[in-house]
């Protein structure tokens, strides 16, 4: 499997205001942004995967990992990971359980691809 291009799936719009803060690259902002959006990433996906364990899932936990990772994407410019998850959060909130299974499938392959393209970025 290739890479993703990181300009199809990262906002250069947002990396560049991410750049902006560390112009000389010399605090390593970005590297540090992607690390702390990688750790988060593992408590969350840890929390989904065991509200995933039961017949049905556990809204609460689903609207709360979609909301953090809705908005921790945003500012790295995975929008569409953004949008993906602003969309399941709606539907947990709602208690909207159909096809709530196959959104959060498509999540964790749309935060695979965010992942190898912020990987690609460093």
């Amino acid at each position: 499997m290739t890479a993703p291009n990181p300009a199809a799936l990262l906002d250069p719009e947002a990396l560049r205001r991410l750049r902006e803060l560390d112009p000389s690259g010399g605090n390593k902002l970005l590297e540090r942004v992607v690390a702390a959006f990688s750790n988060s990433l593992e408590r969350l996906l840890t929390d989904l995967s065991l509200s995933r364990e039961g017949a049905t899932p556990d809204l609460n936990v689903v609207r709360h990992v979609s909301h953090t990772l809705k908005s921790s994407s945003a500012s790295l410019g995975a929008m569409a990971l953004s949008a993906r998850c602003a969309d399941i959060e709606t539907m947990a909130r709602d208690g909207r359980t159909d096809g709530l299974s196959e959104q959060l499938d498509a999540m964790l392959q749309d935060i695979q691809q965010v992942r190898t393209a912020l990987a690609a970025l460093l």
